[in-house]
C-alpha cells in the first residue's frame, strides 16, 4: 500500500533504516527454497518457518498498541511471537505440518507491513502520546531485533545442508597460516561498563543502561583471539578427554553430546582427533573447505574455558576485555578500539560482508591502542562474566523480558561482533550473552594472564 510522503512523519531517518533492515531479512530469506523453510537446522530452535513469520509479528506486537492499530489476526500474532512451546520444557516437537503454509505467512506478514508503514508514516504516529515512540526508542528496538534475527539466521542457515539453500558462490579455502601466539600487557586502568541514561542521541537496550566505572589492576592478554590452528593442539593434545580441563557440568555435556572437536570443525579420517595424522574441514556456509588454521575458532564457552584451563590461563572479565579494547596508555576511552571513527571494511569483518570469519590478522587497522588486534567483528569472544544487571537498571516498560529473563546465573557476557553483526551493535556498551553450552554461534576467544 503506497503512503503519501508528503504526510508528516515521526523520525523519517529510522523508518528508512528500518526499510534497510527489512530489506536485509528478506535477502536471507531469498537463500530458501520452499521446502527449507520446515527444517529445524539446530535442535534446539524454531523450525526455519517461525522466523518468518515472526519477525512481522514481533514489529506488530511491537508497535500496535502505541499506534492505536486493532489486531488483524490474533492467532498468528501470538504464534509467531512464541512459536509452538515443547512439551515437557524439553527440546520441541513440532511437526511441519503443525505451522501454516508458507503463502499464509507471506500474507499475513504483507498486511502486517502494510499496516505498520501506513500508521508510522503518517498522523497516527505524530500524534501517538507513547513516549517510547515519541523518542524512537520503539524504532531503534524494530532495527535492532531484526537485525540480531539477520545473525541468527546466518548460523541456522551455517547449519543446514548445502543442498537445502539456494546455490551461492562457494568458499574459497584459505591456506594461510595462524599468526604468532603472543600477549600484550595492558597497564592497570578504568573500564567503563554501560552508558548513562538521559542521553537522546544514543540509543541502548536495557541491560546497557547504569554506566559503571572499574578499576581493572595490570594483566596480559592475547594478542589475537585463539586460531583454529592454536585450538588444534588443544584437540592433539587429547584435551576432548582429560576431565580436569573442564568443569563438572561441562564434562558432563560433552560426553552426552558426544562433542570431540568444535562443532564448525568436521573430521574427514577414521583417526581419532587427537592423532597427528587426522584430517579436518570447516563447515563454511556454503560447503567445506581445508581447516582455516589463521581464522578465530568458534566454540561454546564449556570449549574455550577448557582450552585456557590448559593453556595456564583464564578467560577475560567483561572489564579486562573493555580495558583491552577501549582503553589508552593515557588513561582515556575510546568509542571503539581503533579510536572514534565509524566503522568501516578497513577495521574488522563485520556488518554482513562476509558470510565466514577471516583470518584474525587480516585487519590491522582496527587494532586497540595497545595493539590489541580483530575485537570487533570476526567472532563474537567470549568472557568469563556471567550476565547481569548493571548498576541501576531499568527493564523495557514494553518489553520486560529482554534482558531480565536471563538474569539467571546461566548465562555469560560476549563482547565484539561477527561476520553478521550490523554496524550499529558495534557501539561500546552492547552486550550479548549465551549459555555455556551453546556451540552454533559464531564465538571466538582469547585468554588472559593476571
Amino acid at each position: 500500500m503506497a503512503t503519501s510522503r508528503l504526510a508528516p512523519q515521526l523520525h523519517p531517518s529510522l523508518l528508512s533504516r528500518l526499510e534497510e533492515a527489512r530489506a536485509r531479512t528478506d535477502s536471507i530469506f531469498e537463500m530458501l527454497p520452499p521446502n527449507s523453510f520446515y527444517e529445524r537446522p539446530i535442535p534446539e530452535r524454531h523450525r526455519l518457518i517461525f522466523y518468518l513469520g515472526h519477525l512481522e509479528a514481533f514489529d506488530w506486537n511491537l508497535f500496535s498498541a502505541s499506534l492505536g492499530l486493532e489486531p488483524h489476526d490474533a492467532e498468528f500474532d501470538k504464534l509467531f511471537a512464541f512459536g509452538i512451546d515443547p512439551i515437557g520444557g524439553g527440546l520441541p516437537t513440532d511437526t511441519p505440518g503443525d505451522w501454516p503454509n508458507i503463502a499464509q505467512v507471506e500474507k499475513y506478514n504483507r498486511r502486517a507491513r502494510e499496516r505498520l508503514d501506513e500508521a508510522l508514516h503518517g498522523s497516527r504516529a505524530v500524534r501517538s502520546s507513547d513516549s517510547p515512540l515519541a523518542d524512537g526508542t520503539l524504532q531503534h528496538v524494530a532495527i535492532e531485533h531484526r537485525l540480531m534475527h539477520a545473525e541468527t539466521l546466518a548460523y541456522l542457515l551455517h547449519n543446514l545442508p548445502v543442498e537445502k539453500k539456494i546455490p551461492q558462490a562457494a568458499t574459497v579455502a584459505d591456506p594461510r597460516p595462524a599468526p604468532r601466539l603472543r600477549q600484550v600487557t595492558i597497564p592497570s586502568g578504568v573500564a567503563t561498563l554501560g552508558q548513562p541514561r538521559g542521553n537522546p542521541h544514543s540509543f541502548g537496550w536495557d541491560n546497557e543502561f547504569g554506566e559503571q566505572r572499574i578499576t581493572v589492576p595490570s594483566f596480559s592478554i592475547d594478542a589475537f583471539p585463539v586460531t583454529n590452528g592454536e585450538y588444534l593442539k588443544f584437540v592433539r593434545a587429547g584435551g576432548y578427554e582429560k576431565s580436569g580441563y573442564w568443569k563438572p557440568e561441562d564434562w558432563e555435556w560433552i560426553h552426552r553430546e558426544r562433542m570431540q572437536h568444535p562443532h564448525f570443525w568436521v573430521q574427514r579420517s577414521s583417526s581419532l582427533p587427537a592423532d597427528p595424522d587426522t584430517q579436518w574441514e570447516y563447515r563454511a556456509m556454503f560447503g567445506t573447505i581445508p581447516l582455516p588454521l589463521a581464522w578465530p575458532v568458534y566454540v561454546s564457552h564449556a570449549e574455550a574455558s577448557a582450552f585456557a584451563r590448559w593453556s595456564g590461563k583464564k578467560l577475560p572479565t567483561e572489564a579486562q576485555w573493555h580495558r583491552a579494547a577501549y582503553g589508552t596508555p593515557e588513561g582515556t576511552e575510546r568509542a571503539y578500539p581503533w579510536g572514534d571513527a565509524p566503522p568501516d571494511a578497513s577495521r574488522g569483518n563485520f556488518h554482513h560482508r562476509r558470510w565466514d570469519a577471516a583470518a584474525v590478522d587480516a585487519h590491522p587497522a582496527g587494532a586497540s591502542a595497545f595493539g590489541v588486534a580483530d575485537l570487533i567483528g570476526n567472532g563474537w569472544e567470549w568472557t568469563s562474566t556471567v550476565f547481569g544487571p548493571l548498576p541501576g537498571f531499568e527493564a523495557f516498560s514494553f518489553y520486560p523480558g529482554y534482558s531480565a529473563n536471563f538474569f539467571d546465573g546461566k548465562h555469560f557476557v560476549m563482547k565484539g561482533g561477527s561476520p553478521r553483526t550490523d554496524s550499529c551493535m558495534l557501539r561500546r556498551p552492547f552486550r550479548n550473552w549465551f549459555q555455556p553450552h551453546y556451540p552454533h554461534v559464531y564465538a571466538t576467544f582469547r585468554c588472559v594472564e593476571e
